[in-house]
């Protein structure tokens, strides 16, 4: 697609729509994200009524997206990375031709980039089945009722209780983790960043790397380079750690129960690379949501908002041009 300011949409089936707005909130440069149902046959709009008492449709998420901010390619890794693309029949406990795969593009650029990904994706060999994602010519989009829409948002316990024991969360975790280096890892780590990430140690406070530092730039993992934070929302808690009013995307995040040392406790990990990297609180500034992301030094790796581009994370430099403004990234 060409690569202009103006906006483009991108369409895909992952099964439950529920599951399929979260991974791309908070993305940079995502303007929207509907839940709807898609079909590529006609563009002819079809009421909830008949959509209910006919499934030919697909329940799906419609992005409009700035391709200048973040590309298409980049969509289509999170897509990927959020489905199990070789069940033909459904996803997960949700069976039948509402909930197939598919990816229905918007142009011949989008259709040539979903088939190379696809074509991939298959001779990675990181599935054992082929992939039985549908490419299909984008037509009908018809969106969801309002009280489907930011699900994850509206009805949060519901929505990780379904994640969860539909197999999806657990299923998608095995197969995208990242792989322990062993030995390597433990060698490209130092000591302490190791025992931080691996064995759920705690640095010292106040004498560790960003409590107390200011410069512009986001917070990426130590082990997966996954991005966690932006100085956007870090502040001085006084805690002794750097401390955040949000990550960049809850996607790349995982709160787990701890309950070691007696205590009751959520635990902060990263979702790729199963990292410890700190735990959440919710005595953070009100008027920001009422959390703290409470996070280890050693579990970061800081990259200024001048060497965005130059270390892989263009995406995120558009944040940071003119006046800082509260709340750049959009509501994950």
């Amino acid at each position: 697609m060409k690569r202009t300011n103006e906006y483009h949409k991108a369409t895909f089936a992952g099964g439950c729509y529920w599951c399929m707005v979260p991974p791309f909130a908070g993305m940079p440069g995502i303007d929207q994200i509907i839940a709807g149902y898609a079909d590529g046959k006609n563009d002819q709009l079809v009421s909830p009524q008949a959509l209910s008492n006919n499934f030919v449709q697909r329940e799906a998420v419609q992005i409009t997206f700035n391709p200048l901010v973040y590309s298409y390619d980049k969509l289509l890794t999170i897509f990927w990375r959020s489905i199990d693309p070789t069940d033909a029949g459904g996803q997960f406990q949700d069976r039948g031709e509402a909930y197939k795969t598919a990816i229905f593009y918007h142009d011949d650029e989008q259709k040539k980039s979903a088939e190379q990904a696809k074509r991939e994706l298959e001779e990675s060999q990181r599935f054992s089945g082929s992939i039985a994602t549908d490419i299909i010519a984008a037509g009908f989009f018809h969106p969801a009722e309002e009280k489907y829409q930011d699900y994850y948002k509206k009805n949060a316990f519901h929505y990780r209780k379904h994640c969860e024991e539909s197999g999806r969360k657990e299923f998608i975790e095995k197969k995208w983790r990242i792989e322990k280096e062993g030995g390597r890892l433990k060698s490209r780590l130092t000591p302490l960043q190791y025992e931080v990430t691996q064995k759920n140690a705690t640095e010292k406070p106040y004498e560790n790397e960003f409590h107390n530092f200011t410069e512009e730039g986001i917070y990426v993992d130590i082990v997966s380079g996954e991005p966690l934070f932006s100085s956007i929302d870090q502040y001085d808690a006084g805690c002794g750690w750097p401390s955040f009013t949000r990550p960049i995307s809850q996607y790349h995040i995982n709160d787990v129960l701890d309950q070691r040392y007696g205590m009751n406790r959520t635990e902060v990990r990263s979702k790729f690379s199963d990292s410890h990297l700190g735990h959440l609180f919710y005595d953070g500034p009100k008027d920001k949501g009422g959390v703290r992301y409470c996070i280890n030094s050693a579990a970061l790796r800081f990259i200024p908002k001048d060497e965005l581009e130059k270390e892989g994370y263009g995406e995120y430099r558009h944040l940071y041009k003119g006046t800082e403004q509260e709340g750049s990234f959009p509501d994950d």
